[in-house]
């Protein structure tokens, strides 16, 4: 057992990963290693790490989960008003990153960001379990509160409101779409001679480029 963090090693020993077998698309390819995820038995196949910049070019992370890939791109949703919701309102940059050890694969997403429309929002909202719903609305979500008893008084008087009626999705709760302009994917290899296949956007057409690890 390794006795220091410097200790711990691993070696990657599972796939290569070549120009020649990837999709032209990498939003295709995103689907292929995300679905060999899912297959594989990966927890949360789907958790990918967000970062934003802050107002004073902080970078900032954590961890949230990917809802929905469409044409334009990859789909989360927060409050608004959240840290990660004014980073992303007011710099609208984003960088996602997925790891799956047990694949010794990692993808890296860097681009733009734009709000999913109202109707998309509202659909997602009306999707979820009725528990998120309420605590949707109960969550000033990143600001100071006394104690978690707050939060649980607050919780009960929305229950006890929304008793046998549908809860509306509160304005300040929404989508953002991370609009792609370079991916990466990465396969580990041995003696940290990686695999790295990234694609990056010129004009309409994605160049796809083998990167030195």
């Amino acid at each position: 057992m390794p006795s220091t963090i410097s200790d711990l090693r691993k070696e990657y020993t599972l796939n290569g990963l070549n120009v020649d077998d990837v999709s032209a698309d990498p939003l295709t390819q995103f689907r292929l290693w995300f679905d060999a995820a899912l297959s594989s038995g990966v927890p949360e196949p789907n958790a990918m790490h967000v970062s934003t910049i802050t107002a004073d070019g902080r970078p900032d992370g954590r961890i949230v989960l990917l809802k929905d890939i469409t044409a334009g791109g990859f789909v989360f949703y927060t409050n608004y008003e959240s840290r990660k919701g004014r980073d992303l309102t007011e710099r609208p940059v984003a960088a996602l990153t997925f790891f799956y050890p047990e694949l010794e694969r990692q993808i890296r997403i860097e681009g733009h960001v734009e709000k999913v429309s109202a109707a998309e929002s509202d659909a997602y909202f009306a999707s979820r379990p009725r528990g998120s719903q309420i605590g949707a609305l109960v969550s000033n979500q990143s600001s100071v509160i006394t104690d978690r008893n707050t939060l649980e008084q607050r919780q009960q008087e929305l229950e006890a409101q929304f008793d046998g009626q549908s809860i509306p999705r509160p304005p300040h709760w929404g989508g953002f779409r991370v609009i792609p302009d370079q991916v990466e994917f990465w396969q580990g290899r041995p003696s940290r001679l990686h695999d790295r296949i990234r694609y990056r956007k010129d004009g309409q057409d994605w160049l796809i480029e083998r990167l030195s690890p």
